[in-house]
């Protein structure tokens, strides 16, 4: 089987092997990404803003430094802009992004005791409601239902059946998506295989 590979314009395309300049490079930006990230922090607390910083990245070209967090409504953050850009003589961008997209940066297990998904293989995040719950007879306890982001685990769409009817194995079931060596640590997105109701192959 072809494996796919990603968009030419994707941020997850291999260019090229990293040099040893490149390494180095990279060690200095994520210098700079964690200072830039506690800077903010004590300018965040001190302006008492509403809003939870997640990560800060800097670009490889060091054109711009991307501060990504989370808010409950609108936040005025045009005086840090200016005092971040002031500090650090660079491009600064303000992402808010959602709880899902945290818990992708941040990383973490889950209660299955793997790798989160959308860490690991999960590329877009599809609708999940409490009806697909309802549908596997799985107890409506918001606890064992929610993943680490709050909202619910997207594992719940893994054992619903696929356009062709057939029904995948999901996480918990190895070797229900014909994949004969199961879908193993990494995921139901792994196996690839036709037909695969779990990570959505062959629909």
């Amino acid at each position: 089987m072809e494996r796919r590979q990603p968009p030419e314009h994707s941020p997850n395309r291999v260019v090229r092997k990293a040099t040893a300049e490149d390494v180095m490079v990279r060690l200095k930006r994520q210098q700079r990404e964690q200072e830039a990230h506690r800077v903010a922090l004590l300018k965040i607390r001190e302006r008492g803003l509403e809003m939870k910083l997640t990560r800060v990245e800097q670009l490889f070209d060091g054109s711009r430094l991307i501060f990504y967090f989370t808010a409950e409504g609108r936040v005025d953050f045009r005086e840090l802009v200016r005092e971040l850009a002031s500090e650090f003589h660079t491009r600064i961008e303000m992402r808010q992004i959602g709880a899902r997209d945290e818990a992708k940066m941040l990383g973490g297990y889950g209660s299955c005791g793997r790798p989160l998904c959308c860490t690991t293989w999960l590329n877009t995040f599809e609708p999940v409601s409490i009806k697909m719950a309802k549908q596997q007879d799985l107890s409506l306890n918001p606890s064992r239902l929610s993943g680490l982001c709050g909202r619910l685990k997207c594992c719940l769409r893994y054992e619903l059946p696929n356009a062709k009817g057939v029904k995948g194995g999901g996480c918990g079931d190895e070797g229900g998506c014909g994949n004969p060596t199961g879908c193993g640590t990494g995921g139901c997105g792994s196996c690839g295989e036709d037909g695969c109701g779990s990570c959505g192959a062959g629909e």
